[in-house]
């Protein structure tokens, strides 16, 4: 599943079809596409996992890749048939096995900016007050809920759980205050490099626990398990990062 550096990567590659027209509309998603037809795109944003078109009318387009979802600039999959494809005068945009459905009502009403970890608008205090209202809450849970973190992932989890040495079963209510900031923090600098890398695709050689087998601390082998609420895959070392 992409997550939100992913999606802000995107809205950079996009950005020549801002101002553009959507000239053709293709693709097998079950929505009204046509009424996409002719309008022109105002403005492209992101909102975690969330990439939005935004139209010159009192609607636009939210786009979520799900699980598999994935995007093409100017070309086209030749085994895949896009879920939904709009051609501007400048290029094409094709989207793939993702969810797309129409926003009718302003953006700006609907999103909270200051939730989005690679938003200039993130606001760390908010984050903590959040976190303090659901003492018990799971670390792991903690950090892949959108209305706290919005654009962490299980890849962003599991680093931030192992960079700042919290157990994911730890409960939020446990973890005193400075490791409690700490996890704010790391979520969004970890964001932040997970965007540098992922743009000079070398995300995985820096991965220090997803998806491996040996504490680069400890030297012993990592914990796999899917736990909490979200039951997603977790990744850690049961001797240096702490259970709270």
């Amino acid at each position: 599943m992409p997550e939100g550096p992913s999606i802000v990567i995107l809205r950079e590659q996009a950005a020549k079809f801002a101002g553009q027209r959507i000239e053709r509309v293709e693709g097998n998603t079950t929505i009204e596409k046509e009424r996409l037809l002719g309008h022109k795109v105002e403005q492209l944003r992101s909102w975690g996992k969330h990439f939005l078109i935004e139209l010159d009318v009192d609607f636009s387009l939210r786009v979520h890749f799900m699980l598999f979802g994935s995007y093409r600039i100017d070309e086209r999959k030749s085994w895949a048939v896009p879920r939904l494809s709009l051609a501007f005068a400048n290029g094409e945009l094709n989207l793939y096995a993702c969810s797309v459905r129409f926003v009718e009502v302003p953006l700006d009403l609907l999103y909270d900016w200051s939730a989005d970890v690679m938003s200039d608008a993130w606001d760390p205090k908010q984050a903590l007050k959040r976190l303090r209202a659901r003492p018990d809450m799971l670390a792991c849970d903690a950090l892949l809920d959108q209305d706290i973190f919005a654009g962490v992932g299980n890849i962003i989890k599991n680093e931030v759980l192992f960079r700042i040495r919290v157990h994911p079963c730890s409960t939020v209510g446990a973890m005193p205050a400075a490791k409690l900031r700490e996890l704010v923090k790391q979520a969004r600098q970890y964001s932040f490099d997970f965007y540098e890398w992922k743009k000079q695709f070398v995300l995985k050689k820096h991965w220090l626990a997803h998806t491996k087998r040996t504490c680069p601390r400890c030297k012993i082998p990592l914990k796999k398990a899917h736990l909490g609420l979200t039951n997603r895959r977790s990744f850690f070392c049961e001797n240096c990062q702490v259970r709270y």
